[in-house]
């Protein structure tokens, strides 16, 4: 979920970073750090994470009368 009350800390997903790289952030607190990183400095930017794309619906259980008029 997007807007949790329980956010797992990391650098990744902070108002205080900029993402690098894959593995690396830039935070104007405490310089280039690693993504996995947290601090007491976090918080937390809605903006900076990605969701997971949804799953393929699975069509594989109608048949072709069900898409027919």
């Amino acid at each position: 979920m997007l807007f949790r009350k329980k956010i797992e800390r990391s650098c990744l997903y902070c108002a205080y970073g900029t993402k690098l790289d894959e593995d690396t952030v830039l935070c104007t607190k405490r310089g280039v750090v690693f993504a996995d990183r947290k601090c007491r400095k976090f918080s937390y930017d809605p903006t900076k994470r990605v969701p997971p794309k949804p799953k393929a619906p699975d069509f594989t259980q109608y048949s072709e009368d069900d898409f027919s008029l």
